[in-house]
Parts: structure tokens; C-alpha cells; sequence
């Protein structure tokens, strides 16, 4: 409890946060630095306003929270972030997750209650970025990101083929209800049955931009390929329409003012504490994400532009910029690495850039939002599909499926979590194999018999089981000692004690590593039976991590401060030969002093 209060107290003591880092760039900014930040502005937000629509329509929301969001995070989030090049607003995975959540429950209504979760992702989100919470991305393994990301773009890409067919996707059950098939399978499954059922004009209008989109990405790079293929294909819609032809198109969406504000949270509401309960799990999910998703991002833009970014400072704007997105947008923002990256490329000089564009996406929403009227489905839906084939990284998946079996499999179980499970179930199920088979490797402590030879080194034994002293028995061991190890390093020292001829182990614990709780109890157990049989256990090497827990944990008292003997910094040897005397005087012999020369070890690492 007191390591806990310690460890708390200066963590916040070392917190680094800055309330207001963007003042930092107003200093020297000048004509040429707005000039650029414009420049780049508007070339990223031609990218935002589109694709805010397209995660709106991924997460099931009405459009304009897609647009409200990319507004709303681009300009609170630059105001709080460490990076100059991040651009902030709705992902495809964040989006994917509020979907699979609310698919898995039809009954929970998502729109008033996304405030509430969008709030709650905020909240946990500045927590986390002054308990420094964003350091442990790092051990999360990349396997499962991959898997993750590849998973859910395989998601998105089959529940928008329904927009672009022109079919529904409810189906009718054997007792006349109606329902949407959450699991990849189902999905597929009815894909397939409704192809006869295919709308044409849809099909039409979706190749038509699909073609628009993939020639100009190929052709005109510089050109702002989604804007360009949506305009386009409004207008042949349009056309369509105009000789009769039906065009499945937004024409429900609204943009007024008022319509581009959600729901006000209600915490007084007497259904409060039962929201709070049944969001809180996909909250922690999507605050996880995003903080993934963020960092990612950040460090992949940081190691090509040199930049040194915060992690906790990132996620300090994140969750200042969801808190925001809660009472203005609706929806949950995340880093964008698409968005990110073209701000990086459009020569961005500092985070005013990712401001302007939230300016600039908050102009459109209220100008030209009721343009979207006319954007037809299916385009949009093919667009998505085009956005999700990019995202899967075939290298990458390549690399995780080779590099070991533990990454192979942490590989296959998470991409079958995703398409299977909810995401937000999904994405801890992959973490937590993946964790599960790193502690499996990691609990293998290596312990092997140690001798002193006729020239006075300390070796591993020539003949296991055959020793100098057959009372006496050095044991080696190297490894980890957490709770994982405990019961694999007991077994291992049993097994030695099983010569009848043994009285004394001494235990070389100078390569020994993070021994707590578990492998204290272990060890304490271990010598209360070797008493009970009449021997003794004694320590030598002892490391000032590993004496600090058998101190504080109250052991040396248990094995006798006589018995433990500290490694010493000049000859890691000495503490071996002092343990090694010590069993003598135990066992009343008087045999020749060890000699003690040099570790063959310490040589070979030289």
C-alpha cells in the first residue's frame, strides 16, 4: 500500500504536462509559416470533410457528426498536442468499434448515448495522460495492431458491399422479425444470397467512382482524389435521377445549425448509472484505441520529421479534444494517419495548420453541408472500401505470420476475435494472448549446476550430479523470477534436492531478475521443506534489486542473514566462494580454501 501511495505520488511529481503547449509556436510565426499552414489546411481538409461522412456513415451516426468531429478535434486537439504534424478527428477502427458495439446491441439507442460514451473516452483519456499512462503502448505488441487493423478493414469493406449492391441488410427471422447479422459469417452469408437482389444504378455509380478515385491516385496524386470522386459522382447521380432512374442518395441528412450539435449529456437522468455501467467497457476500449492509434501515428511521423513528440502530452489532447467532441460532435476522435501524413506532406510548420483545418471543416459543414443531399451511397460506401483495402498492409501481415510461431498465432487468434467478436472485445482478446504467450517464454528460468574447477573458475559442472563436494550443490540460475517463473524455478530446485547425499544448495541468483511476491512465497516454501529434511539453502550473488524485496518481504530473516551473501562489484565470484565456505562451516568439514580467479563468464561477454 505505501509502494503504492510512493509509486502514485511520484509519478504525478515527474508529470511533464503542459496546459497550453501550442503558445511555444507563436513565438517568431510569421507570413511564411501562415502561408504554408494554410496551404496545407486546405489540402488536408478536402481529405477531412469527406471522410468525416464516411467513418459517421462506418459508426451508424447521422453524417454531420463525422464532420462536426473532424471540426471540433482539429481545433481543440492542436491547442494541447506535442506533435506539429497531428491531425485529429474520426478513424475507420474507433468508428468500426461504435458499430460492432451497437450492432451486438440493437436495443441500446447509439445516438443518445454517444455524448455519454464520447465524454466518458475523455475523461479517461486525461486520467490516463497524468498517471503516464501512454509510456505502456510500447508493450503492446504490433502483431495484434496488425491483426486488429487487417480485421476490421475486412469488417468494413463487407458491411459497406450492402451500399454499394443497393440491398438491406436486416434480415427476416423464422418468426417475422427482422434482424442485421453481426459476425462476419452472417454478413458474407447474406451478401451472397441478395446478389440477385442487386440495384444496378447502385453498382453503376459505384464503379463510375471507384474509377474517378483509383485513376486520380494514380494520375494526379496532388490532386484531392475522395473530394474530386464525390463531386463527380453527385453530378452523374444527378443525371440518373433526372431521367427517372432511382439513386439511393443522403437526401435525409440534415446540416442546419442545430442539427450539427448532438444530444446534451444527461447526468441527472435516472437511467445515468445504468448507461455509465453498460458504456464503460466499450469507454476503456475506445480511450485504449485511440491512444494506440495516436502514438502509432505520432511516432511514425516523428521518425521521418525528426521531431521530438510527448506521448502523454498527445493524450492529454485527445482527451481534451473528445471532452470537447462530447458536448459539439457526438463522436469519438482519434490520430488520423491518413490525415496526419497529407499534413505532413502539404508542408506543415506547425500545429496551426491542423487548426485551420478544423476551421475550415467547421465552414464546410455549415455552408456546403447541405450539398450532401446529393452524394448517392454507394459512392461514399466505395470510397470506404477503397480507404480499407489501403489500410491492410501485406508486409506487415508477411512479417507477423513468419517471424515466430507465438507471433503467427497471436496473429490468427486476434484476427478472429475481430471478425467474430465485437471490437472492443477483440482488441483486449489479442493483447491478452499475446501477453499470455510472452509470460510463457519469460517463466522459463534457466538453472543449471556450477563447480569451481582445478583452476579456480566457476563453471558449469563438467558431470551433472557428479561434484566436488557431494553435499554440497551450486546452482546457477538465470532468468526471470516473477509470479510466472515461481512455480517452474521450485519444481527445478526439488528435482535437484532429490540426491539423498545433498545437504546444501546454494543458489546463484547474481543473473536472477524481478523476483516478487510469488517467487518469494516459492522460495520461502522451498526452505521450510529443505529443514524439514535436515539441509539448508543459502544464497550468494545477491543483486540490490533482488536484496531489496528479500529485505522488505522479510525472507532474509526467514533463511538467516548469516546465509545470504551480496554480489560484490570488483569479483562476482567472491559472493560464491564466501557461500561456498559457509556450507563447509555448516557441514563442519575443513576442506582446502576455493580460489577464486576470474568469472569465464564476464570473459566471453569482453
Amino acid at each position: 500500500m505505501r509502494q503504492g501511495k510512493a509509486w502514485l505520488r511520484d509519478t504525478m511529481a515527474s508529470n511533464t504536462l503542459d496546459p497550453f503547449p501550442i503558445r511555444k509556436w507563436l513565438q517568431g510565426y510569421g507570413p511564411r509559416r501562415l502561408k504554408t499552414d494554410l496551404k496545407a489546411a486546405l489540402s488536408v481538409s478536402l481529405l477531412d470533410l469527406p471522410q468525416g461522412m464516411a467513418y459517421a456513415a462506418v459508426a451508424g451516426l447521422p453524417l454531420q457528426f463525422g464532420t462536426m468531429c473532424s471540426a471540433v478535434s482539429g481545433i481543440v486537439g492542436s491547442l494541447f498536442g506535442s506533435s506539429r504534424f497531428t491531425v485529429l478527428g474520426p478513424t475507420n477502427a474507433t468508428a468500426f468499434m461504435i458499430f460492432s458495439y451497437f450492432a451486438a446491441n440493437p436495443h441500446i439507442d447509439r445516438i443518445s448515448l454517444m455524448p455519454l460514451l464520447v465524454f466518458m473516452v475523455g475523461t479517461l483519456l486525461i486520467f490516463g495522460a497524468f498517471l503516464r499512462v501512454a509510456e505502456l503502448a510500447q508493450y503492446i505488441s504490433r502483431t495484434v495492431v496488425v491483426a486488429y487493423v487487417t480485421g476490421a478493414a475486412v469488417l468494413i469493406i463487407t458491411n459497406q458491399l450492402a451500399h454499394i449492391m443497393g440491398v438491406g441488410m436486416l434480415v427476416r427471422l423464422g418468426d417475422g422479425t427482422t434482424s442485421q447479422p453481426r459476425a462476419f459469417p452472417g454478413i458474407l452469408m447474406h451478401l451472397v444470397h441478395s446478389i440477385p437482389q442487386a440495384h444496378w444504378q447502385s453498382l453503376a455509380v459505384a464503379a463510375g467512382t471507384a474509377l474517378i478515385y483509383i485513376s486520380t491516385r494514380r494520375y494526379r496524386p496532388a490532386w484531392p482524389a475522395l473530394a474530386l470522386a464525390l463531386i463527380t459522382a453527385s453530378m452523374g447521380a444527378f443525371v440518373l435521377q433526372s431521367f427517372g432512374l432511382d439513386v439511393p442518395t443522403y437526401a435525409n441528412a440534415r446540416f442546419g445549425i442545430l442539427d450539427l450539435l448532438p444530444p446534451f449529456p444527461d447526468f441527472v437522468s435516472p437511467r445515468f448509472l445504468s448507461d455509465f455501467s453498460s458504456m464503460f467497457g466499450l469507454a476503456v476500449a475506445i480511450a485504449f484505441l485511440a491512444t494506440l492509434e495516436s502514438s502509432s501515428m505520432s511516432k511514425t511521423l516523428s521518425s521521418v520529421s525528426g521531431q521530438r513528440i510527448d506521448s502523454n502530452q498527445d493524450m492529454f489532447s485527445l482527451g481534451m479534444a473528445n471532452l470537447s467532441c462530447a458536448y459539439l460532435s457526438g463522436m469519438p476522435c482519434s490520430g488520423s494517419l491518413t490525415r496526419s501524413a497529407l499534413n505532413y506532406q502539404s508542408g506543415a510548420r506547425t500545429p496551426f495548420a491542423a487548426f485551420f483545418n478544423g476551421v475550415f471543416c467547421l465552414i464546410g459543414a455549415m455552408t456546403l453541408g447541405h450539398l450532401v443531399g446529393y452524394i448517392p451511397s454507394a459512392s461514399l460506401a466505395v470510397l470506404i472500401v477503397c480507404v480499407a483495402v489501403s489500410i491492410i498492409n501485406r508486409r506487415n501481415i508477411i512479417i507477423c505470420l513468419s517471424a515466430t510461431g507465438s507471433d503467427a498465432i497471436v496473429f490468427f487468434v486476434t484476427l478472429a476475435a475481430t471478425l467474430m467478436v465485437p471490437l472492443h472485445v477483440a482488441i483486449f482478446t489479442g493483447v491478452g494472448t499475446s501477453v499470455m504467450l510472452y509470460l510463457r517464454k519469460a517463466s522459463q528460468p534457466s538453472l543449471v549446476e556450477y563447480e569451481f574447477n582445478q583452476e579456480g573458475n566457476l563453471a558449469e559442472a563438467s558431470q551433472p550430479g557428479v561434484r566436488q563436494t557431494p553435499s554440497v550443490s551450486i546452482v546457477h540460475v538465470e532468468g526471470e523470477l516473477f509470479f510466472g517463473a515461481a512455480d517452474l524455478f521450485r519444481t527445478q530446485v526439488q528435482r535437484t534436492c532429490s540426491d539423498p547425499n545433498l545437504r546444501i544448495i546454494i543458489l546463484r541468483l547474481k543473473n536472477a531478475r524481478h523476483m516478487d511476491a510469488t517467487s518469494v512465497m516459492a522460495l520461502e516454501e522451498l526452505v521450510c521443506l529443505l529443514r524439514r529434511d535436515g539441509r539448508d539453502l543459502l544464497i550468494s550473488g545477491v543483486m540490490k534489486d533482488v536484496y531489496r524485496v528479500l529485505r522488505d518481504s522479510g525472507l532474509i530473516a526467514v533463511i538467516g542473514k548469516d546465509n545470504i551473501f551480496p554480489a560484490s562489484p570488483n569479483n562476482p565470484n567472491v559472493a560464491t566462494r564466501n557461500a561456498l565456505k559457509r556450507a563447509q562451516q555448516i557441514l563442519g568439514t575443513t576442506e582446502a580454501d576455493v580460489k577464486i580467479f576470474f568469472d569465464p563468464g564476464k570473459q566471453k561477454e569482453g
